[in-house]
């Protein structure tokens, strides 16, 4: 059985909209980190960076979101969560790498600055930067990185979850998704997906 360990808000949404896009059984634990569970020696044991998610598999855990969803997306190809050729994976992995190591971070400067400086002044200019810097990554998605409808053109993949995550932060980072007509077709178009509806259950 799989094990998914998340918790709201987090970058484990997008392989849980996954996992439940394939229908295959798991089972999905939430991390209380309103109480700091991620630090509990019980859940370090799991992942030692005390981040979600983390993935339990037959072959081992696997944590990182970009890593999960591809492992889910190539188990279960029958999914059609990803393409087929080695090229066009990479380009998946491309666009979900750039969500995680540019966007996420631009984001988490709002809560996370800590994690980059001691000095409350430095944590308030990250703060004051961080509608902009969302905006800019948001506009070069908009123009340059998205396809359409979804984020590889017709095919849904491992690609959409993770933007609907992202689009779904915009507000609270102070961007108005109505300047990128096309990210928030995209948002409406995945909250009509049945395994959208009911992995949000969980995480609103």
């Amino acid at each position: 059985m799989l094990i998914l360990y998340y918790a709201k808000g987090t970058a484990a949404l997008p392989p849980h909209i996954a996992l439940e896009e394939t229908g295959v059984p798991y089972e999905a634990r939430s991390v209380d980190f309103g109480n700091k569970e991620q630090m509990s020696e019980a859940y370090l044991k799991i992942n030692p960076k005390a981040r979600v998610p983390a993935l339990i598999t037959p072959q081992g855990i696997l944590t990182e979101t970009c890593a999960i969803l591809a492992y889910i997306a190539q188990n279960w190809p029958q999914s059609n969560l990803a393409p087929v050729g080695n090229f066009e994976f990479a380009q998946a992995q491309e666009f979900n790498n750039y969500l995680a190591s540019t966007v996420h971070v631009a984001h988490a400067h709002r809560k996370r600055g800590s994690r980059w400086s001691d000095d409350e002044a430095a944590q308030e200019t990250m703060r004051q930067k961080v509608a902009a810097n969302m905006a800019e990554c948001m506009n070069l998605i908009e123009m340059e990185l998205f396809t359409g409808p979804y984020v590889l053109g017709n095919q849904y993949s491992i690609c959409d979850p993770y933007l609907f995550l992202i689009s779904g932060w915009l507000p609270g980072d102070g961007v108005d998704r109505n300047d990128f007509p096309k990210i928030a077709a995209h948002r409406a178009m995945m909250l009509e997906r049945p395994a959208v509806q009911a992995v949000m259950k969980l995480h609103d």
